[in-house]
């Protein structure tokens, strides 16, 4: 927030108008304002904070209409302050009238209360003309808060500094400014943070010592699988340094775990190479078995030629004998057939002779012949 111009009437122990001109105050940088006690060095302040969020600080925000207004101010002055201010980027006037009670215009004698009236308006960088904004105190006051981000209460703890409170500030001892600063900027919420976070800290150690413990378990169980050859640090949980001695140890057992899974790569690599010569040696064995025992299983059945080899002969000259019958079997089973016939002939002459009579029964053929 920067200011720029501000113009009081009939404002605390201003009786006129009076500007003051903040950018020209500013050129140089800082600026002091300065004056006998009751010059209106407060009341330039309280005109600042009336303008933005219309009341004062401190015990002076009570009846505004009559604790404002300037007890020098002519009856027909109304009280005015009217701000011209830079905020979040826009170029911003307000203007606040309190409540003023002011004599009739008509009626004669008595005297007349007219509204609090407050302006805002916005100043166009294009054109450099001035627009107006609202006329609504509450639309005001929630536009100027949100754009500085502070209520009142905060402002003025936090911006304005009450000029009594700041006397008793440098005089006060140690512990009775705590209790000033306390009261003045509401310390009380820092207070329950820094208790939050001291909360906070305490559950982050118990975490941190948790998380020791399983890290040094966790380390016991490596030492173990590292045959013992890992050397963990003397320290408890919750210490400094517990996390990075283990990690330390952690990689040094890493490094000789790798050593040795490399040895035992290469341990592996040479197991594979004889195993692979030994597969090719046995399937080399295996093969000379086989073709050797085919080798024995031809020479059995050699010998066993060799011994049925008279047999066989015999058998070749009694095929050959046969092929030999074969030339007269058809005679053969001619004379079988002719010996066969012969024995019917003779078994029917047979029977003819048993039919025949007594005295030629025993006649040769050549008597029934002549029988005949």
């Amino acid at each position: 927030m920067r200011l720029h111009r501000l113009d009081i009437t009939a404002f605390g122990p201003f009786g006129t108008t009076q500007s003051v001109d903040f950018d020209a105050l500013s050129a140089a940088g800082l600026f002091l304002l300065h004056g006998p006690t009751g010059a209106g060095k407060t009341s330039v302040l309280d005109a600042v904070c009336y303008a933005l969020y219309g009341s004062v600080p401190g015990a002076r925000q009570g009846g505004q209409g009559t604790t404002l207004r300037s007890d020098h101010a002519a009856p027909g002055t109304r009280t005015s302050v009217t701000l011209e201010l830079t905020v979040a980027g826009r170029r911003l006037e307000i203007t606040r009238q309190p409540p003023w009670e002011r004599p009739k215009k008509r009626g004669g004698a008595g005297t007349t209360v007219d509204k609090a009236q407050t302006w805002l308006r916005e100043r166009d960088a294009a054109t450099g003309a001035w627009k107006d904004v609202s006329r609504s105190h509450q639309e005001i006051g929630e536009e100027i808060t949100q754009l500085l981000g502070m209520s009142r209460e905060q402002f003025c703890q936090v911006v304005l500094l009450p000029q009594g409170d700041f006397a008793r500030f440098l005089r006060a001892d140690a512990e009775a400014r705590g209790k000033l600063l306390g009261r003045l900027f509401d310390t009380q919420r820092f207070a329950d943070v820094e208790k939050r976070l001291a909360d906070r800290r305490r559950a982050a150690e118990a975490r941190v010592r948790d998380g020791d413990a399983d890290l040094l378990a966790d380390a016991h169980r490596m030492q173990q699988a590292a045959g013992g050859a890992m050397e963990l640090p003397e320290l408890s949980p919750g210490e400094p340094g517990l996390a990075d001695a283990v990690l330390t140890a952690a990689a040094v057992a890493r490094s000789t775990a790798r050593e040795q899974l490399t040895a035992a790569h290469c341990r592996l690599a040479t197991a594979e190479s004889v195993r692979a010569a030994t597969g090719r040696a046995l399937d080399e064995t295996r093969e000379r078995h086989r073709l050797q025992r085919r080798f024995a299983e031809a020479r059995e059945r050699a010998e066993r030629l060799r011994e049925r080899s008279g047999a066989h002969g015999e058998d070749q000259a009694r095929m050959e004998r046969a092929r030999k019958a074969e030339t007269v079997a058809p005679a053969l089973e001619l004379r079988d057939s002719a010996d066969a016939e012969h024995r019917r002939a003779a078994a029917a002459e047979e029977r003819a002779r048993a039919l025949l009579p007594a005295h030629l029964a025993d006649a040769g053929p050549d008597g029934l012949a002549a029988a005949a």
